[in-house]
């Protein structure tokens, strides 16, 4: 994590500024600007804690703060320990302690072991630019709290960033649902996120998700996400990947070649400027036909198709995945319209129409069959073409990407019944 002080601005700055909120440590918001309010925060929490109070945040804060960021802490057990009272201790639960501590035994706890606290928040935050650095917290953050959960890579990215995936569930059947394809799509990653961590806390107490036992969802199948296809497009787009960086400067002078996409904020592109929801094998050189003739015919923000189909390791290690397992039911996010794409030419995998209407009604977004000019070499459509099986495209919200925050609870609403649905219907 780099150094941040007074003046700094961009995601690092909103980690802290959520780190400290949570913390208890007000910074005047999270907005990404280290002004006067969050260095005062910063101060009070170097203070409380003994540190030197000169409102940097360096290596050793980041250190400090970083429970705030995975959500636990690690406490090893000291003579009177119990859970009840740590649980008073962390502003936790008894339950959260014993969900993420699977094999202690509360009645027999041993000096010198060493327990996952979870502390009182939500992992998954939605006020914050996401980045793949907070995506991989994230994923930790639930992988510890939820030990149930499985998680891994698929690939990595052009840049090496990991391409996260996290698994739920011990049914026969498998589900698949992917966001951020496109860089400036972000906000879909949070959406996938915090429809799996209220599973989670769900199946943990027994409880419901969209009016859906979370036990009968974890038997009846096996739900596979990667929440971010597109890390190195989204930290362009957030500002992870700096002004001034090499690969800031070589996605720049692609830029270039279409002055009427605003940059960073119109990227939905890979770092190398090819559209990674355009690289599967199905009609691929119908895609390209169409965006060449659109203008699209070099590396860019968007609608590159790529020298041909999979050449990018982001949609290659999709695809691979995907060859690997046996999904049932694929939905891939993306933003935005308010609208189900369900059909792919003239296939029709069974109960795909029935779907797309259980999909429409829980979430009021309308089903359609995708657009001529944008019909072709999805991921979507290389699923139904290659395994004559449901598979959707759902653009979530409304306006222009990247979509405000401010939808983010809006976004949430409308597709958690589509969510749930997913894994039931499958």
């Amino acid at each position: 994590m780099e150094t941040i002080r007074l003046g700094s601005r961009g995601p690092s700055v909103e980690l802290l500024q959520l780190a400290l909120t949570r913390a208890g440590y007000n910074p005047g918001g999270i907005d990404g600007v280290f002004g006067p309010l969050t260095q005062a925060a910063l101060i009070r929490y170097q203070r409380d804690y003994g540190l030197i109070p000169d409102g940097v945040a360096g290596p050793l804060i980041w250190a400090r703060i970083r429970p705030y960021l995975v959500g636990y802490v690690r406490h090893t057990i000291v003579a009177g320990d119990t859970f009840w009272d740590l649980s008073n201790r962390f502003n936790t639960s008894v339950n959260a302690i014993a969900t993420a501590n699977p094999w202690a035994d509360p009645q027999q706890l041993q000096i010198g072991q060493t327990l996952v606290i979870p502390l009182g928040f939500e992992v998954v935050p939605t006020n914050i630019s996401y980045t793949s650095t907070l995506l991989s917290l994230v994923v930790e953050g639930l992988r510890m709290r939820y030990p149930f959960f499985e998680t891994g890579s698929v690939g990595s990215s052009v840049l090496g960033r990991p391409l996260h995936y996290l698994a739920i569930g011990n049914g026969q059947t498998e589900v698949f649902y992917n966001a951020s394809h496109h860089a400036n799509e972000w906000i879909t990653t949070p959406l996938l996120l915090k429809f799996l961590e209220e599973y989670a806390e769900a199946y943990a107490i027994n409880g419901t998700i969209f009016n859906t036992r979370a036990s009968e969802l974890y038997s009846k199948a096996k739900l596979y996400v990667v929440p971010m296809v597109n890390p190195d497009g989204v930290d362009l787009v957030t500002g992870a990947i700096s002004s001034g960086s090499p690969a800031y400067e070589t996605a720049r002078s692609l830029a270039r070649n279409y002055p009427s996409i605003p940059f960073p904020s119109g990227w939905k592109a890979n770092i190398q400027g090819v559209d990674l929801n355009l690289q599967y094998p199905a009609g691929w050189e119908i895609a390209r036909e169409q965006k060449y003739a659109q203008g699209f015919n070099r590396p860019g923000p968007r609608d590159f198709v790529g020298t041909g189909p999979l050449t990018e390791p982001e949609s290659l290690a999709l695809y691979n995945f995907t060859l690997a397992r046996k999904f049932a039911l694929t939905l891939s996010y993306h933003t935005q319209g308010k609208v189900i794409y369900w059909r792919y030419l003239d296939y029709l995998p069974p109960r795909s129409l029935e779907i797309a209407r259980r999909f429409s009604e829980v979430s009021g977004y309308p089903y359609e069959e995708t657009p001529a000019y944008s019909g072709y070499a999805g991921y979507k459509d290389w699923f139904i073409q290659t395994f004559n099986k449901p598979g959707y495209t759902i653009e979530a919200g409304i306006g222009v990407s990247p979509l405000p925050l401010s939808q983010f609870d809006e976004i949430y609403a409308d597709n958690v019944g589509i969510l749930t649905l997913g894994i039931v219907l499958a």
